[in-house]
């Protein structure tokens, strides 16, 4: 006989307001970053119950956030270990400007990238990984768990498509020759 789905449509940031024996007792949900970007999707939690997840579009999950199911069961959102490339400064042959170059050039791509003040990282791509070997930066494939940045907008750090508009209305000119346009907000 095949478990019911237990459906959870209630997210808490970091389990907010919940004692810590609460949490304590709360079954977790193990996620990788793919996963925890979906505001839909079917998943098993530590005690083996089958969860329907149905969060509002655009929403995010982070490690430590907690679903609360239709029960009133508490779920705790754990970010699961994955593969990764960690960046960080090859002491012997560049300098420390060096990781900050490569979150430039990252962020310019779109790539989303967790920040540690003494490593960045980011999901597996030969291609970048090469592109920063030669601004002399040590690149490892290492399994952890990844919390990209959220970004400036709120965002969940997740790709994102560039169909927004751009009015320019407002008195800062400045030129935009690449193919998407950025959202601004003005007071």
């Amino acid at each position: 006989m095949p478990a019911s789905l237990i459906m959870a449509s209630k997210r808490l940031p970091g389990g907010q307001g919940l004692a810590a024996v609460l949490l304590q007792r709360a079954s977790e949900l193990l996620l990788d970053w793919d996963c925890r970007q979906k505001s839909r999707f079917q998943a098993q939690d530590s005690l083996g119950r089958s969860l329907g997840v149905v969060l509002p579009r655009g929403t995010v999950l982070r490690g430590g956030d907690v679903l609360v199911a239709e029960d009133g069961s508490l779920v705790r959102v754990r970010a699961a270990p994955q593969a990764l490339l960690r960046i960080s400064a090859c002491p012997a042959q560049g300098s420390p400007f060096d990781l900050l170059r490569a979150a430039y050039h990252l962020g310019n791509r779109h790539v989303p990238m967790e920040l540690r003040p003494e490593y960045l990282q980011i999901e597996p791509d030969h291609v970048l990984a090469d592109m920063l070997r030669a601004f002399h930066l040590q690149v490892e494939e290492v399994a952890a768990p990844f919390e990209p940045e959220g970004g400036a907008y709120g965002g969940g750090g997740h790709g994102h498509s560039h169909g927004h508009g751009h009015s320019h209305d407002h008195a800062h000119p400045h030129p935009h020759p690449h193919p998407h346009s950025h959202l601004h907000s003005h007071p």
